[in-house]
């Protein structure tokens, strides 16, 4: 936004300039008290887009207290750019996921590029050098053009800056839905490694020591990006493109090892990265948190542009840019740091005592404003709840019994939906192998990484099926949690911790606060069982386009640790002979089921039950059963059901399978999606060793050499009989055949 003359604090009140900001009159009038006078174009603006909902939480903040965010092994909860897990040895894992979704929905390209770009820098400002990406990515169905543009531009430019920056894509979800259609979804996350001693903490201490800036110069690009985020997409919104921001992945290697470098220097006191709200947010953020004040000379400031404002300087969401706090007298240890990366850095300003943050621009002061006030003072709000009408309508409804003639043909069509096709499409695009600590790709349950120097790995997934949560919110909430979770014990990992991105509708809407509400006590009461506290994620509300809100869609990023190499675990059939076990009984769970949308176009009803006590016991003898060495492969079954988890096992491999079903009903049996359910495979010699470990595993058939899916009903007559290579091709080929 380029003006020539600001308008006055007079005409800020009175024309409401204000609430285009993204403020009410009532914020407006307690900023007003809180200065004890009207604020002027910048300071409006400083608090408009700390008091927005991206930055201040101020609508989820009452949920998001439900989360359990400590635990033993918890270094670092909620509340910096990243929170820290402890893995043994004076080692953590550092991770966080975050959203991009408005950004993307304008400019998908580099409104995913620079969502990468943003997790990156949020992983290295605690210490920690960043070793994988995953991410969670929404869409509407892929017929509509737009759809698959915008799926096509998002995955290029996730590819396009992990690549180039050198950080391994591992993982990641990919789901397609109606509801995504006007407002895809865009969640990134990244995994970093740190030594205790190296941990920082984003604080501007000790007053008169200098505020540096770093790294790229700040232009006008992403002004507003943190307002932006906070409200409904429109058709107005593509006027809104100057608001996405533009990423330099080169800039940001440059950076990253400029950092790392930087953190083994005792003269740093603080550094946090400037993201959403930029100069503001990581002044304002810093100070408060170390109970001190900050003053800055935008003069100073690296600017790209002719003319730059206070206001424009403070808001800018440019990438690739850092602010450090140093020991006085020592700025030049710094600036040699960075200057030898090719990076600017410059001194902008110093740490106070006054608990302000001060602006000063052309020899004057152009704002004065209390820290705690924009960082700390945000209104909070306990928006109406209600619980929806469609909700009690699927309350009460028949449960639904899906008509299944060819079981074979059903199970074609449910590997080419493209939500339980293969993603190779995808994560082909992806350099998933750089730095060579990559040891199950994408593809399988979960991504494993190994951690050099030691015989310990990790295990990361991202999962979510918003479909049971838009069902049932709390009970979809657990399911997320222990899908997750699965997803790592089925890879021989240990569940250590959570991040989630909250990705709703507007919460102005009693019945989509509902479903935040809701959600976030499943979600808490899965994570308090399985032991998994949440350390730190981010919000996403008023995902809306045209008024028509996308599915209650909390992402759940979660790691694990697998204690030894030995123990990975993936999810293909390794071994001729080896026994199949299933873990879990099918009840008659269709509600929000891939066959149910397959089949009616839509999903309603009740979603699955899942008893979180069983969940947590499956989960302790699975992964027993995995470290005890009895285990050839696992995998949970998940959207489709059984069969195309069983299906899903053989490919990849030269392997069939010849099973028969436990119970009577052959379309439950084959298709429902119960949770907590898992197939095992084992070896003849470890048979008995497995049983005592898992005694509700029941055995339901082998692997076979002869490439072919055998399934038999509980009679013994033959429902399946498929060639795994067609049935594999019909699942890989699904997406780039769509896309065509």
């Amino acid at each position: 936004m380029q003006l020539l003359h600001e308008p006055s604090p007079q005409m800020i009140k009175d024309e409401k300039i204000y609430a285009e900001m993204g403020l009410s009159d009532s914020e407006f009038k307690m900023v007003e008290n809180i200065l004890g006078r009207l604020p002027n174009y910048t300071e409006i603006g400083l608090f408009s887009v700390m008091w927005s909902e991206h930055c201040s939480y101020k609508n989820s903040k009452v949920v998001l207290k439900k989360f359990p965010t400590n635990g033993e092994k918890v270094l670092q909860g909620p509340g910096e750019g990243a929170g820290i897990i402890d893995i043994g040895d004076e080692q953590a894992v550092v991770f966080k996921i975050e959203s991009h979704n408005h950004p993307s929905a304008i400019e998908p390209y580099q409104g995913a590029a620079t969502g990468v770009g943003g997790i990156i820098r949020d992983v290295f400002s605690m210490g920690a050098r960043p070793v994988a990406l995953l991410n969670s990515l929404r869409f509407g169905e892929l017929k509509n053009p737009r759809v698959k543009y915008l799926f096509e531009e998002v995955v290029a430019g996730i590819a396009g800056y992990g690549n180039c920056i050198g950080i391994p894509t591992v993982g990641g979800e990919v789901q397609f839905d109606p509801c995504y259609e006007g407002n895809p979804l865009v969640n990134a996350m990244c995994v970093g490694l740190i030594d205790h001693k190296d941990i920082q903490k984003g604080q501007a201490k000790g007053v008169g020591n200098s505020v540096i800036y770093v790294g790229a110069s700040t232009g006008r690009d992403g002004i507003h990006g943190a307002t932006f985020a906070s409200e409904e997409l429109s058709e107005a919104s593509e006027a809104k493109r100057p608001a996405v921001q533009v990423g330099d992945p080169f800039m940001e290697k440059l950076l990253l090892e400029a950092c790392l470098e930087a953190i083994k220097n005792d003269a740093l006191v603080g550094i946090q990265d400037m993201g959403a709200a930029g100069l503001t947010s990581s002044s304002a953020e810093m100070a408060s948190k170390a109970g001190s004040g900050i003053e800055m000379d935008l003069d100073k400031v690296p600017q790209r542009e002719k003319g730059m404002t206070a206001y424009e300087m403070m808001l800018s969401e440019s990438q690739e840019r850092m602010l450090l706090v140093v020991q006085k007298g020592r700025e030049q240890e710094m600036i040699e740091v960075f200057e030898r990366w090719g990076l600017e850095a410059v001194i902008v300003g110093r740490v106070t005592d006054d608990k302000k943050l001060r602006l000063l621009h052309k020899g004057e002061v152009v704002a004065d404003v209390p820290v705690d006030a924009l960082a700390e003072d945000a209104p909070v709000y306990h928006k109406p709840s209600a619980e929806p009408a469609y909700f009690r309508q699927f309350q009460k409804e028949a449960a639904f019994q899906p008509e299944v003639t060819n079981v074979s043909e059903t199970l074609k069509e449910l590997l080419a939906q493209p939500t339980v096709a293969s993603k190779e499409w995808v994560y082909d695009q992806y350099d998933y192998m750089v730095r060579t600590n990559t040891v199950v790709a994408p593809g399988s349950d979960a991504a494993v990484l190994r951690i050099r120097g030691t015989e310990k790995a990790l295990a990361m997934t991202t999962d979510c099926n918003s479909r049971y949560i838009y069902l049932d919110p709390e009970v979809g909430g657990q399911i997320a949690i222990a899908e997750a979770a699965r997803n790592l014990v089925c890879s021989g990992a240990k569940p250590l911790g959570v991040t989630d991105c909250l990705n709703y509708g507007s919460p102005e809407k009693p019945e989509i606060f509902w479903q935040l509400e809701k959600s976030t006590d499943g979600l808490s009461e899965a994570c308090r069982v399985l032991d998994t506290p949440v350390i730190g994620g981010n919000v996403s509300l008023y995902n809306e386009t045209n008024g028509v809100a996308v599915y209650p869609t909390p992402v759940i990023g979660m790691v694990g640790l697998v204690e030894h190499v030995d123990h990975i675990t993936k999810q293909q059939f390794q071994n001729d002979g080896d026994l199949i076990y299933v873990i879990g009984e099918a009840a008659n769970d269709f509600g929000g089921s891939e066959l149910q949308k397959l089949q009616q176009g839509s999903i309603s009803g009740k979603a699955p039950a899942l008893d979180l006590q069983v969940e947590k016991a499956r989960q302790d003898q699975v992964l027993a059963a995995i470290q005890a060495g009895t285990v050839a492969s696992a995998h949970d079954l998940a959207e489709g059901g059984f069969l195309v988890a069983l299906a899903e096992s053989t490919f990849g491999t030269e392997f069939g399978a010849k099973v028969k079903l436990n119970g009577e009903n052959v379309v439950k049996e084959s298709f429902a999606e119960t949770p907590s359910r898992y197939i095992i495979t084992v070896s003849k010699e470890k048979k008995d060793q497995f049983e005592a470990i898992v005694p509700e595993a029941v055995q339901i058939g082998e692997v076979t050499t002869n490439a072919t899916l055998t399934v038999l009903d509980k009679a013994g007559n033959i429902v399946l009989n498929e060639e795994v290579k067609q049935l594999e091709d019909t699942w890989r080929g699904a997406i780039s055949c769509l896309l065509k």
